[in-house]
């Protein structure tokens, strides 16, 4: 497995797909040899220095951490790292939906991670096991930190990450229900984690199966009218960024706090899982038997 790069950047940039191609060579995709990160950083475009949420440093200090407390496990480390990656990285929905500091986070700042987290998986017949380049490059559901930064801005409740960690414990919610511009209605957000938490719905089957029917049914039935949901406060979260100037490292055996923002009403959430509910007995799900 690849190390550590031996020049870490001490700041987050931009690094676009088609400057990071060329270091997303067959040695690292087979999880035998990094690169050493001076000529990638030649290629990194700088964000503003006086802004101190871009430094590398608390970034690096997190996945070690995940690397060490998750060694037996590594599915696990994706509901710790995913509240304390959100909280650390303080972004506005627009800065996040810039694949590029993604890029340069997974590529320059802990490839290794990426490596370690998602290691080399057979591709095709007689190839030798390869990390997925998504996994470094990739689209939001797919590339290593960004799915778990927009879980875990999915799935919070206000400043209450329990519910993105719940989210993160199933491998299929992360990368199918980020697909879905229905999780962006809070409420259903919530609905998905409170059946999670039931126990109605827990194989990926299942889960495929009842998003599918919450997409169908949300061409013809609008949830915002069925459950709705307070109003967000922008002023919330400009404060919680510029409170990152002053913010202590995010606690390692306690969540952390997002934005100060208004919780979603808890009878919205009550009827939405119970609607919801109700869709999955009819949901298509792959080898469940019809019910008589």
């Amino acid at each position: 497995m690849i190390e550590k790069p031996h020049h870490t950047p001490g700041r987050l940039g931009r690094l676009s797909a088609t400057a990071a191609d060329p270091f997303l060579t067959e040695d690292l995709l087979r999880g035998v040899q990094g690169h050493g990160g001076v000529d990638l950083a030649k290629v990194v475009e700088p964000l503003p220095e006086d802004d101190v949420r871009w430094s590398a440093e608390p970034l690096r200090d997190l996945v070690d951490d995940a690397k060490f407390q998750f060694a037996n496990n590594r599915t696990d480390a994706d509901g710790w790292l995913a509240p304390r990656l959100h909280a650390t990285l303080r972004l506005t929905r627009r800065e996040a939906a810039d694949r590029r500091i993604w890029t340069h986070l997974g590529l320059a700042v802990a490839p290794d991670y990426v490596a370690w987290r998602h290691p080399p998986t057979p591709s095709q017949e007689g190839k030798a096991p390869r990390i997925n380049p998504s996994r470094f490059t990739g689209a939001p559901d797919r590339q290593c930190f960004s799915r778990l930064w927009w879980a875990a801005e999915m799935f919070r409740d206000g400043e209450d990450y329990g519910p993105a960690v719940t989210a993160c414990s199933n491998q299929d919610v992360i990368h199918n229900a980020l697909r879905v511009d229905l999780v962006d209605h809070r409420p259903t957000a919530q609905a998905l984690v409170r059946i999670l938490e039931r126990g109605d719905v827990s194989s990926g089957r299942e889960i495929n199966g009842l998003l599918t029917a919450i997409k169908a049914a949300g061409a013809t039935l609008i949830y915002d009218a069925l459950a709705p949901d307070e109003p967000r406060d922008p002023e919330a979260l400009r404060r919680w960024i510029e409170e990152a100037e002053s913010a202590p490292p995010v606690p390692r055996h306690d969540l952390p706090l997002g934005p100060e923002e208004e919780r979603v009403p808890e009878q919205s959430v009550s009827v939405l899982a119970d609607y919801f509910a109700d869709l999955f007995e009819t949901a298509p799900v792959r080898g469940r038997k019809p019910r008589d």
